[in-house]
């Protein structure tokens, strides 16, 4: 029993414990409501798959996980309504009976659909945009317990997608969505960086989603992982930049075992089981492991991988992979590619948090001059006064929350120390 306390105090990688005083689970929400309106400070809680303190609150945390997630399918408008602690797993495998899908996948299925969204959480494909970005419409519950709906075309509706939880607690959500697809997924190893980066553009629109794994040393992308749509007109792809093509199934970080990767090898299959990395029905790893992303234009993508391979004697001691992926531009305010194609530089590092934390603003300083913007769900070292110029409508997203939010109910230490300023003004 004090084991199982313990864990519900902490995050998915059991480097953050959360510090709220009470933990509610509400099933319906006229609970919520409750939940919401009784609490001096409230946030809402995902998944836990946050590396940070982003869904910590110093009075109540309210997670949706026990809530029905009621998904409701309009055929006709091409759109699906589901609760926001639904898993994107769970939502992808109901679809896909239905005969719909969604744009994309990030790389675990595990993820809540309300928590992906408040941090801009992505897929990859140069075409895609970030999941908050197949959006048409919020249900909030506000700080004072009331229901208000918004929709895609309101005002201030592109401030609140991306709303790192500041705004109030998300209870439904609206996604496009478009008829079923088939992906087949295929794997290539040792691929030369000179080759892939002198088209970066080129290499990564070889297939509707591509992933580059690295190290970061040497002279060769450890693996690529190109997930090509059937539907596509295109031929599967037999090379990829001199790369070699795998002849079994392989996970991304060396030595571990493939069996919860999704299938590969080129085998055909719905949208639903190949888009992410990983299988829902496995956990793809035991947490022991920290994560960090940045976020540059992808007019900068060769300067910034660059810098990242020049910092590899620095970085690779404490890595366990590294991904890069490429996303579309959008007009979310707080979105990482907030009006500018973007690739991801991603880092899953081993669980030695003193020695990750103490290299960020390093990698932070490397990544300065192309204006990198951190994932808001993951480690990084920026506060506010360093976030605020990467963002053109930062100071406008300040301001909604203030209206929506007076009293700050939703603020904490996170919120303090990288949207309003330490100050907490």
């Amino acid at each position: 029993m004090i084991e199982e306390q313990v864990r519900d105090r902490l995050n998915w990688a059991g480097n953050y414990e959360y510090g709220a005083r009470t933990m509610e689970h509400p099933t319906s929400l006229a609970d919520l409501q409750r939940a919401v309106a009784g609490a001096t400070r409230v946030s809402a809680l995902g998944s836990r798959h946050s590396f940070n303190d982003i869904a910590d609150s110093p009075g109540t945390l309210v997670s949706l996980d026990v809530l029905d997630p009621a998904v409701e399918i309009d055929e006709a408008a091409l759109t699906v309504t589901v609760g926001a602690g639904a898993r994107y797993g769970v939502l992808a495998t109901h679809l896909q009976r239905r005969g719909f899908a969604l744009h994309n996948l990030a790389s675990l299925p595990h993820i809540s659909v309300g928590g992906a969204i408040a941090t801009a959480t992505h897929g990859s494909g140069n075409r895609n945009g970030n999941l908050a970005t197949a959006v048409v419409g919020l249900e909030l519950v506000t700080a004072s317990g009331d229901v208000i709906t918004v929709a895609k075309g309101d005002d201030d509706f592109d401030g609140m997608v991306v709303g790192l939880g500041a705004l109030g607690v998300v209870h439904r959500v609206t996604l496009r969505i478009e008829p079923t697809f088939d992906v087949r997924q295929d794997v290539f190893t040792d691929v030369p960086w000179d080759a892939v980066l002198a088209d970066y553009d080129a290499a990564t629109s070889s297939a509707y989603s591509v992933s580059l794994f690295t190290d970061w040393s040497g002279d060769s992308i450890v693996q690529a992982w190109l997930k090509s749509r059937t539907d596509s007109g295109s031929p599967a792809p037999s090379s990829f930049y001199g790369g070699t093509p795998a002849d079994r199934p392989l996970h991304m970080v060396p030595g571990v075992a493939a069996d919860h990767c999704t299938q590969q090898l080129g085998v055909p299959g719905p949208w639903s089981e190949r888009l992410a990395h990983f299988r829902l029905a496995f956990t793809p790893s035991n947490g022991d492991e920290l994560q960090t992303e940045y976020l540059v234009g992808r007019d900068h993508a060769v300067e910034a991988i660059t810098a990242m391979r020049t910092l590899a004697p620095r970085i690779s001691p404490l890595l366990q992979v590294a991904e890069v992926r490429s996303m579309a531009a959008d007009d979310l305010w707080l979105s990482g590619n907030y009006r500018r194609d973007g690739i991801g530089l991603h880092f899953t590092w081993k669980p030695m948090q003193p020695e990750v934390e103490a290299l960020l603003p390093e990698l932070e300083s490397a990544l300065a001059p192309f204006a990198a913007r951190p994932h808001w769900g993951k480690l990084f070292a920026a506060d506010a006064a360093q976030l605020a110029p990467l963002y053109p409508r930062f100071d406008d997203f300040r301001a909604l929350a203030r209206r929506m939010d007076p009293e700050g109910k939703f603020r904490n230490a996170f919120l303090d120390r990288t949207v309003f300023g330490t100050s907490g003004s």
